[in-house]
């Protein structure tokens, strides 16, 4: 079985950095998690979002894991979130959403352990910033108190593109996010500055949207090259470069060979020259 590198966060989490991503995978969520941590994945990330996520299909793949595999529950990474009303479908909003904010988080962390049928989590995320400082200091503060609770191993933030914005928190929290999950995109520049000072205060990032926001980069001639001279396809290329650069990739794929493929970029390692000319397609 491939086995995947992990990094210690700022909270001492051991986090996978190659996780499996189940947004958008609906009534096949179950299957696809035994799937996926069968061949050898061990990082899973899902929402409290009925809208994009099925959460509790994932709970249910994790007890068969457990049944039928023998995969215990301290051998995954499970990472979930809290989604504020504006992410989520009206008609399935999982707390109340007349409630004050801190009682949200309470209530949504509250079905989360139902749906996942555990105590813990390895990880709980923001899902994205809120409208103002106030209110997400006041998520934030009630997401400490789940931390410091022992119910999330760490906590941390997705979906904020904006410095300023990661700085504030940073600032204002007494629990630093160990975590920031964005999309992968030349929409937002890579990130690049933001990433940056992530890596100077110790914050480990993940990506999504890593291939289809990509091929442009994918089916670029040097990135085929690089592909040709190591014998790998060019998303395994992509994940490794990503890797060695100290960043975690979801990976959403529905297909098996595919995810046996994600499972094989710890085996290989590319060089200075690859990186060098992977950053001169994004960055230039």
């Amino acid at each position: 079985m491939n086995k995947i590198n992990k990094i210690k966060t700022l909270a001492g989490v051991e986090m996978p950095q190659l996780i499996y991503g189940t947004a958008w995978k609906k009534e096949r969520t179950t299957d696809l998690v035994v799937q996926a941590v069968v061949q050898g994945f061990n990082g899973i990330d899902t929402a409290c979002q009925p809208r994009h996520y099925r959460e509790d299909l994932v709970g249910e793949a994790v007890a068969q894991l457990n049944q039928r595999h023998g995969v215990k529950r301290e051998d995954l990474y499970i990472q979930t979130k809290f989604t504020a009303v504006d992410g989520q479908d009206p008609d399935s909003i999982p707390y109340d959403p007349t409630a004050p904010l801190k009682e949200q988080v309470k209530q949504s962390f509250a079905q989360t352990q139902k749906n996942l049928g555990t105590d813990y989590v390895d990880s709980l995320v923001l899902h994205s910033p809120l409208n103002t400082l106030e209110a997400l200091m006041e998520v934030w503060t009630a997401m400490e108190e789940i931390y410091e609770a022992g119910g999330a191993g760490q906590i941390g933030i997705s979906n904020c593109y904006y410095q300023n914005v990661m700085e504030l928190l940073w600032t204002n929290a007494k629990v630093k996010p160990a975590v920031l999950q964005n999309r992968f995109s030349p929409e937002t520049g890579y990130d690049r500055d933001l990433r940056t000072w992530c890596n100077e205060n110790g914050v480990k990032t993940q990506t999504f949207w890593t291939l289809t926001a990509n091929p442009h980069i994918l089916n670029h001639s040097t990135m085929k090259d690089i592909s040709a001279k190591h014998g790998k396809t060019a998303p395994q290329i992509f994940f490794r470069y990503l890797t060695q650069r100290g960043i975690s990739p979801l990976t959403g794929t529905c297909d098996k060979t595919h995810m046996s493929e994600d499972l094989q970029i710890f085996s290989f390692d590319i060089d200075e020259d690859d990186i060098e000319a992977i950053n001169g397609l994004l960055y230039s």
